[in-house]
């Protein structure tokens, strides 16, 4: 309520979290107490200069879900109290993606990556993340079309991998991301030996990514056809597994698996994170 002292009719009396601030001009925050000063504190949530995060999701809205929840949990993890993350997000028809991705239409697809991108940047985003393995298949146009970091999946994955000193990984996600080289050559760029599973496995895995994942449809039955598929490549000497498909951590957790897992939309949440918390 307002505090009728003579002499400043401007000051204000707030109560938050319990302390008593008295806002002396607009965006300036004085007389706390000293423990305002603590990690997690009112003052020095004010003090962070956090970056805007610019998410491109709905590819699909399940995995857009995990994206949000990895990217506010990290940070509250970091700054404490109820902090929460800057995020921007253009969520897409994942209808019309799927559709164009299997007509082949990468040009629409990047127009497509690139319009949502430049709206994200135009509201004010630091960085921006394309919320799937897939579509970094057109990564480095959209890179290419805006004047703020696009941070890519398959990078801050090799980068998870190599932290783990790890040499040789499988890798699961839709046909595109096993069989072209887009994703596969940013891992060997950073030493990496990848295994891919045979034709038959690429179809299923593809399949049901698609026309089950997509749809919301998580079963047993998919479940341990995951772990047959991984438990053979890891007899072929992969030493971990990157789940190249942002919906295969909804199916599958590390405890479900003997080697070691990439949970993709965590570690590229993560990376968003660390950008929008680290200070120049």
């Amino acid at each position: 309520m307002p505090d009728r002292k003579p002499g400043n009719p401007f000051r204000k009396r707030l109560l938050i979290a319990g302390c008593c601030l008295i806002v002396h001009a607009p965006g300036k925050i004085n007389d706390l107490p000293c423990d305002a000063f603590a990690p997690g504190s009112v003052r020095q949530s004010y003090l962070h200069h956090m970056k805007t995060i610019g998410l491109i999701g709905g590819i699909s809205w399940l995995s857009t879900i995990d994206y949000y929840k990895h990217i506010n949990q990290l940070v509250n993890e970091r700054l404490g109290g109820v902090n929460a993350a800057k995020i921007l997000m253009s969520s897409v028809n994942f209808q019309e993606i799927k559709t164009l991705t299997e007509a082949g239409d990468w040009d629409a697809l990047a127009s497509s990556m690139i319009a949502e991108a430049r709206k994200l940047q135009t509201a004010g985003a630091s960085c921006i993340l394309i919320g799937a393995n897939t579509m970094h298949r057109i990564a480095g146009k959209v890179e290419a079309a805006i004047s703020v970091p696009l941070l890519h999946v398959a990078v801050v994955t090799a980068d998870a991998i190599k932290k783990n000193n790890l040499r040789t990984v499988a890798l699961l996600g839709t046909k595109y991301v096993m069989q072209q080289d887009f994703y596969k050559d940013k891992l060997k760029d950073q030493g990496l030996f990848v295994l891919v599973p045979d034709q038959a496995d690429i179809d299923y895995i593809n399949d049901a990514i698609y026309n089950e994942f997509g749809k919301g449809i998580f079963t047993d039955k998919a479940k341990q056809r995951f772990l047959e598929i991984i438990n053979g490549l890891t007899v072929q000497g992969a030493e971990g597994v990157i789940f190249g498909c942002t919906e295969i951590p909804i199916l599958l957790k590390q405890e479900d698996c003997s080697i070691p897992v990439f949970d993709t939309a965590y570690l590229h949440a993560k990376a968003a994170v660390d950008f929008a918390l680290h200070t120049d």
